[in-house]
């Protein structure tokens, strides 16, 4: 078992060693301007999503996760952020298709850029999906999980660079959930 968990801690260092920095700091200047934030994802992306816009919350921002029914109309100014390994679901091309018709700004976290499809900005995580293709890394993993684990954990270093100037756990804990 140990030595399971140090491959995939290895595979996960080695594909976010692939993570174009410009892309990074285009997203965290997108989630810094936006007004509200919207999060989209199936399967376990939308989990990862959803994990995301939690702790986006507890930072202050007002975040909206695509398909719960306390979501609001997205606008202007808005940015809808899609988590999709392929980045080319019919789901995911419309709610793009629809923010970028009302004038919000779009994001993807993908596997790859290569489809070209959504204009907005893209942060390619180089990690294996379901579908094994030969520009994919190699991994012990089942399915989409080297993109997931790799998706969760790139969305968690970019909270810590949205609170790097801030210290204040104390407000952090105040916007945690006290109903459990």
């Amino acid at each position: 078992m140990r030595r399971m968990i140090e491959t995939i801690l290895q595979e996960n260092a080695l594909v976010l060693d692939g993570v174009d920095k410009k892309e990074t700091d285009e997203l965290l200047k997108k989630i810094k301007e936006a007004t509200r934030i919207f999060l989209y994802g199936e399967g376990r992306s939308g989990l990862i999503g959803k994990a995301f816009a939690m702790r986006l919350m507890h930072c202050g921002y007002n975040v909206y996760v695509i398909g719960e029914t306390i979501t609001p109309s997205i606008d202007k100014g808005d940015l809808l952020m899609g988590i999709s390994a392929s980045g080319t679901s019919p789901s995911l091309l419309h709610h793009f298709s629809k923010a970028e018709e009302v004038g919000a700004a779009t994001f993807l976290v993908t596997a790859s850029n290569e489809h070209g499809l959504l204009p907005g900005g893209t942060l390619v995580i180089p990690a294996a999906t379901k579908h094994r293709r030969k520009e994919e890394p190699g991994t012990i993993q089942p399915l989409g999980s080297q993109f997931d684990q790799s998706a969760h954990l790139l969305l968690d270093a970019i909270i810590l660079a949205l609170l790097e100037r801030r210290n204040d756990n104390d407000e952090l804990l105040k916007r945690h959930a006290n109903v459990e």
